[in-house]
């Protein structure tokens, strides 16, 4: 069981949108800033494979500007 947490950048503009893409993705919890433009993305995936997918996938949103992890744990 994969848990990784991350500061997620939004394009310009775009945190409202990125919220809202990334709150609708299995997987995920986000919690916005209140006073900065970043939001904090916590991933809790079955297996690894899903990880990646789910990753990737998130990577590919064009309302992220970028993804930094900030923790990461895996069962191996």
């Amino acid at each position: 069981m994969p848990i990784f947490s991350f500061l997620a950048y939004p394009e310009k503009n775009m945190k409202d949108q990125l919220i809202k893409d990334l709150s609708h993705m299995d997987y995920c919890e986000v919690k916005p800033s209140e006073n900065q433009d970043v939001l904090i993305l916590l991933t809790d995936t079955p297996d690894e494979e899903t990880n990646k997918d789910l990753i990737t996938t998130i990577k590919a949103l064009k309302s992220l500007q970028s993804l930094s992890m900030t923790f990461g744990h895996t069962d191996v």
